[in-house]
């Protein structure tokens, strides 16, 4: 499944880098986790800025058609997955880590 995922990451991202949708900010597939079935998927994605997220994940959905002809293009498989688009809260949580270290390590007391 991990290798599944992966590929289904890779292409996904590709086709993202080309769609035009104004919609859409600076955003970077972060990962694919695919159910054991094949027929779904969760897209996960961050974008710089968190304000702009819930547009980014409404110009994903809408572009999720182009996305799933792309992965029935290029990669062989059984079922070509329904996507879903959830924001990585991953990367956001890691920056806030990083932020409170930095202050400590300067010493502020906030």
């Amino acid at each position: 499944m991990r290798r599944v995922d992966s590929i289904l990451r890779q292409v996904i991202a590709e086709e993202v880098e080309r769609l035009k949708d104004p919609r859409l900010g600076l955003c970077s597939i972060t990962g694919v986790e695919t159910a054991p079935n094949l027929r779904t998927a969760v897209v996960y994605f961050s974008t710089l800025d968190l304000e702009d997220a819930e547009r980014t994940r409404q110009a994903l959905e809408s572009a999720a058609p182009r996305l799933r002809r792309a992965i029935g293009a290029q990669v062989r498989m059984k079922y070509v997955p329904a996507l879903t688009f959830e924001l990585d809260r991953g990367v956001a949580t890691g920056e806030r880590i990083e932020a409170i270290l930095r202050r400590i390590s300067r010493g502020d007391e906030t």
